[in-house]
């Protein structure tokens, strides 16, 4: 999402990715946030230590990420190869313009993903219920991109976060055949993502050059790479166009 000051967070339902202007405020404890009390959330800019990069930037595929937040972009005029893009919240919250980018991204052709804001103080059936509702709303593609977004822990201890992850992500490969990408800042990913190497990796981790972040926790390798959130949230992929839909829905 682009930067916006703390009062608009607080001020707007339900929790986006918050920015890098407001992740020092957040970060220093518990925050209250979209009506969550005692909810650590954690920057996707968050540091990890200091390793040789996995590998330097080369043949590298480019994407965005997209919420209500950017509702007016210009897919037509983007050179993104991917688009991944928020549809869900929680139990019930719907993003006003996962529709709208849905149908612009199918109409450009390139790659595309929806992704699900988890937060681990619901049943992750019930959040992964309200997911699939919404995507299957909308004219699926071969290679549509499933995503679950976790960055916040709703005052739950890691074991308990941990152990909503796989249940989210293994009840959403298990309704769609598709296995579900994780994504996270770095240092949560490194916290809470402990056993969850099977699920394609989508790490933040802002002070890194593009393409030259190492994986978390027990991931050999990272899908996405997300580097910047100015003036969007921008990504690179080691994948092709054409792997990253490997990923995705099969055809039918």
């Amino acid at each position: 999402m682009p930067k916006t000051w703390l009062a608009t967070v607080v001020r707007s339902l339900p929790t986006t990715r918050l920015s890098l202007a407001i992740g020092g405020a957040l970060l220093a404890g518990t925050t209250a946030v979209a009506g969550v009390t005692g909810t650590a959330i954690a920057s996707p800019a968050d540091h990890g230590p200091v390793h040789a990069a996995e590998q330097q930037p080369g043949s590298l595929s480019y994407g965005l990420d997209i919420s209500h937040h950017e509702a007016p972009y210009d897919w037509n005029a983007s050179s993104a190869q991917f688009g991944i893009i928020k549809a869900t919240e929680g139990t019930s919250f719907r993003d006003s313009a996962f529709a709208e980018h849905w149908q612009a991204l199918a109409k450009k052709g390139i790659v595309r993903g929806a992704y699900h804001f988890g937060h681990p103080g619901n049943d992750p059936v019930a959040e992964a219920d309200h997911f699939l509702s919404v995507v299957n709303s909308q004219p699926a593609k071969a290679g549509d991109l499933l995503v679950l977004d976790l960055e916040t822990t709703d005052g739950r201890s890691v074991a308990e976060v941990n152990a909503w992850a796989k249940a989210w992500l293994s009840y959403v490969k298990a309704k769609t055949g598709v296995t579900p990408m994780f994504y996270s800042g770095w240092n949560f990913a490194d916290t809470y993502g402990k056993g969850l190497a099977a699920y394609p990796l989508w790490v933040a981790h802002y002070s890194k050059p593009k393409g030259t972040v190492t994986p978390p926790a027990d991931w050999k390798s990272w899908t996405i790479h997300q580097y910047t959130e100015s003036p969007v949230d921008q990504n690179v992929s080691k994948l092709t166009p054409g792997q990253l839909r490997s990923l995705g829905r099969p055809a039918a």
